[in-house]
């Protein structure tokens, strides 16, 4: 190995060593409360010397948070399409909770934390998370061509719906409050399932997902029409 490799080495070693150790301290700590000092002391670095790799505390967090979507992004990924799209679609959203206990560190900092900056501030830097996005849209729009779900459906309204079921379940078995964890993987079964039936069977929805930042920034939408139900809806 030439100097110049070993020195690369070394460099992404450290890097790897500061970011291990911020991440551990903004769980601990919370974001606000820790700071380049803190995360300096956890590894006996100087200050100073963790500028040489990160330009301040929130450059350290965007690091992290990068890490974990491309995590994220492996995860929801994995696996080959199911004959049946709905298959495919159940499978995607339960590795989505797979994450969350598999990544918990990550999940926490990425998706619950609300002191941390907001991902919509670097979102270029999250820009290879869009084709999973897009390729759950048109899984949806699949369901709904096939008849699994009404004529109309919007796949964007679907996608944010079963993305805040099974969040809204990952949440909870991440507290540790409202149930025994034990259980949790039965209730977020149960939610996924419920929730599918519920859109197969047409329920009413109102939500408008053309208001939301993701909708907003997507390329050519499978559909930028709200469902029926949601017209006149109020926000």
């Amino acid at each position: 190995m030439g100097v110049r490799e070993r020195r690369d080495r070394d460099h992404e070693q450290m890097r790897r060593t500061i970011l291990a150790a911020a991440r551990e301290l903004f769980l601990k700590e919370g974001y606000e409360n820790a700071s380049i000092r803190k995360i300096a002391e956890r590894i006996d670095y100087s200050p100073p010397a963790i500028y040489r790799y990160f330009s301040s505390k929130e450059d350290i967090f965007f690091a992290i948070a990068e890490t974990g979507f491309r995590l994220f992004h492996r995860a929801i990924s994995a696996g080959e399409p199911a004959a049946d799209p709905l298959d495919t679609l159940r499978r995607r959203f339960w590795r989505y909770y797979e994450f969350s206990k598999a990544r918990p560190e990550y999940f926490a900092l990425m998706f619950v934390d609300r002191q941390v900056p907001r991902i919509s501030r670097e979102w270029d830097r999250f820009a290879f998370m869009r084709p999973t996005r897009d390729e759950l849209r048109e899984v949806i729009a699949r369901c709904v061509a096939s008849g699994t779900f009404p004529v109309g459906t919007n796949p964007d309204v679907v996608f944010h719906i079963l993305a805040t079921a099974i969040h809204g379940a990952a949440v909870i078995r991440l507290s540790d409050r409202f149930i025994p964890r034990r259980i949790a993987d039965a209730l977020a079964r149960d939610v996924l399932e419920t929730t599918l039936t519920g859109l197969r069977h047409g329920v009413p929805i109102t939500f408008n997902a053309d208001r939301c930042f993701h909708a907003a920034r997507q390329q050519p939408p499978v559909t930028r029409r709200a469902p029926k139900a949601a017209k006149g809806a109020r926000s």
